[in-house]
């Protein structure tokens, strides 16, 4: 019976501690709920206010949106200066028949686009919205029949690990275990539990084990993120001449861009993707804001990372063309180009080895002259590699209409822009490149990131392409020059 009772006694007395516990934070438990469906109602309530207090109007001429509580405002933007109608819904509007509406002039206004924002409207008014905002009559009365250029194949997806996305979800993951085990007050624990997993391993070893790791929590976040954002993609082109990218699992998205607005395309293929055979094609158009996160889908993408003979068709199709001027055969660079890149690679790369080498000597510590020699040895071929497979990236070419630049190793973007669209020229030569009869001329156009070069062309051999691809624009300032 004491044997029975001291059970019964060891099992009731953390159960009354316990009880005891939640009873003394009964109080503090009430105040944070409560709290909770006070901050709730307060937005709830203030969206109902908004929404209360907002009125849109598309008239023949207009479109008018009339909204705020404490401060009235008004806007409003000519239905001739509409350029783009954008539908987007998280799971909670998708739930309840809702989208956000976002009507574009493709302009830029104080770093931003000029836009009309209703959020939200019923789907089906969205869609009739949409519709009626970017119908345009057709040239000669004709009308394109509605076309798919482009749909989802799941296998695409075999995709997602090989993009700089993958290394940089790897570092978060890590940053983050070690972020909330601070927050709890257990980092150390943490740590010594990794060293008790990698005991017996070399540090070399236990480096190159967790940076696996990390890079496969790095591809399951890949894979995540590219389910959410390219599920269901499908690009469409619409009467009138109106290219639709419709996409996203959860959060759907519906971007439209009129083909008035593109100034050509940017077949983009990272490193990875390189390799392995694959690419992806952004717009170049007036008005789409420009995102340099790589690898993100912007507003401006039309095909996520594909098959590279399935870009340059989709390159093709959108330009309205029978071969993508992408690929296109393109001029070499001077071999000084190669000679220049080879410089600045194998500075970068000694600069490190040469500190820790610097370091070691004056602190006379073995290990850090060991750790530059190693870093330099390690570091200079492979930036060696780099740099002459940036030079064989470099190239550039005029193709009927449009004037092509290809540059970047671990980018590769091959541009092809169309020469209409060219405002201006850049001519760029430092003192190097003067020495080595080498400059870079920047095609300045409204489109896309505002300029695309050529880098590190022939003095002579780029000032005859630049005049070619437009004529007239810089002959004044060559004969100035000249003269």
């Amino acid at each position: 019976m004491q044997m029975t009772g001291g059970v019964v006694t060891a099992i009731g007395v953390p159960i009354t501690l316990s009880f005891q516990g939640w009873v003394a934070m009964g109080p503090v438990i009430a105040w944070a709920v409560g709290l909770s469906l006070l901050l709730i109602a307060s937005g709830v309530g203030l969206d109902a206010l908004r929404l209360r207090h907002s009125r849109y109007r598309v008239g023949p001429d207009r479109a008018e949106l009339r909204s705020g509580i404490l401060f009235a405002k008004h806007r409003s933007l000519s239905r001739d200066r509409i350029r783009s109608v954008d539908l987007v819904a998280h799971p909670l509007l998708r739930l309840l028949g809702l989208v956000e509406v976002r009507i574009g002039t493709g302009e830029q206004s104080a770093g931003q686009e000029a836009t009309l924002e209703l959020r939200p409207v019923r789907r089906a008014e969205g869609e009739r919205l949409r519709r009626e905002l970017l119908s345009r009559a057709a040239k000669d009365g004709a009308s394109d029949a509605q076309t798919t250029l482009a749909f989802l194949d799941p296998r695409w997806i075999r995709y997602a690990p090989l993009s700089f996305v993958t290394s940089a979800l790897a570092a978060a993951a890590g940053g983050a275990v070690m972020q909330v085990s601070e927050w709890f007050g257990v980092q150390e624990e943490v740590i010594e539990w990794v060293g008790d997993v990698f005991r017996g391993m070399s540090v070399t070893g236990m480096v190159l084990a967790l940076i696996a790791v990390g890079l496969a929590a790095g591809s399951v976040g890949a894979l995540g993120l590219w389910i959410e954002m390219w599920w269901n993609y499908r690009l469409e082109r619409e009467p009138g001449g109106t290219l639709r990218v419709r996409r996203g699992l959860f959060t759907t998205r519906s971007i439209s861009l009129e083909e008035a607005r593109l100034r050509g395309v940017d077949v983009v293929e990272p490193l990875g993707l390189r390799l392995s055979g694959a690419a992806r094609v952004d717009a170049v158009a007036t008005g789409l804001s420009r995102r340099d996160e790589e690898d993100q889908a912007g507003p401006s993408t039309l095909l996520p990372a594909a098959p590279r003979r399935l870009a340059d068709g989709v390159a093709a199709q959108v330009l309205r063309e029978r071969v993508t001027p992408t690929a296109t055969e393109l001029a070499p660079h001077p071999r000084a180009a190669r000679s220049r890149r080879i410089r600045w690679a194998v500075s970068a790369a000694l600069a490190p080895a040469l500190v820790l080498l610097l370091l070691g000597v004056l602190l006379d510590v073995r290990v850090l002259t060991y750790l530059g020699t190693g870093t330099a040895v390690v570091l200079v071929p492979v930036a060696v590699a780099l740099a002459c497979d940036a030079y064989r990236s470099l190239g550039h070419a005029l193709d009927a209409d449009y004037l092509v630049v290809r540059s970047g190793t671990l980018r590769r973007s091959t541009v092809a822009l169309r020469r209409g669209g060219v405002i201006g020229w850049t001519v760029k030569q430092s003192v190097l490149q003067r020495r080595a009869g080498l400059v870079t001329l920047s095609a300045t156009t409204a489109a896309g990131a505002q300029a695309y070069a050529a880098y590190d062309v022939g003095e002579a051999e780029g000032l005859e392409f630049a005049e070619r691809a437009v004529p007239g624009l810089l002959a004044p300032f060559l004969e100035r020059r000249d003269g």
